[in-house]
């Protein structure tokens, strides 16, 4: 079944839009940091330091892949969110404190559900541009395919571990 599970998984990530792969960070930083959390509360130290570690790495992967020449002011207040969050993290696992990693767990929950938004947004413009090129008789905007993303607009993405 595990198995099952895992080339599952494999093939998510490697079918996934850039935009996706974002959204799927997120989930999983969500979900190291509950169970970083859960251990904590269990007094599991073990479950606590691999569920709040693999939320840190989670979030480093999602500060370096931050891509400083499209829109530096941006790039540089998301390094310093994801600077503080990790921050956060790492105290939550050297205090053993349940209370900042719910804080950060918070921070992560709410940049999630901005990520959807942002891309409930983008899905919107998408198709009304679509149907704008539509009603004037020329072909829609066809978004890179997979695999061929401009390199000078999306960083390198790790999702093991």
């Amino acid at each position: 079944m595990e198995n099952a599970s895992n080339e599952y998984l494999r093939n998510a990530v490697l079918t996934a839009s850039p935009e996706q792969l974002h959204l799927m960070l997120y989930d999983g930083a969500i979900r190291f940091t509950k169970q970083g959390i859960e251990g904590i509360q269990g007094r599991n130290w073990e479950q606590a330091f691999n569920g709040l570690a693999r939320a840190q790495k989670i979030i480093l992967e999602m500060s370096n892949s931050l891509n400083h020449d499209v829109d530096p002011p941006l790039c540089a207040r998301m390094a310093a969110l994801y600077n503080f969050i990790y921050r956060k993290l790492v105290d939550a696992s050297v205090q053993r404190s349940a209370d900042l990693a719910r804080e950060a767990l918070g921070l992560i929950e709410y940049q999630r559900e901005t990520w959807v938004l942002l891309l409930d947004k983008l899905r919107g413009e998408r198709g009304s541009t679509e149907i704008a090129s539509e009603n004037e008789a020329t072909p829609p905007a066809v978004p890179p395919s997979e695999g061929q993303a401009d390199s000078a607009a999306y960083g390198t993405l790790s999702v093991e571990g």
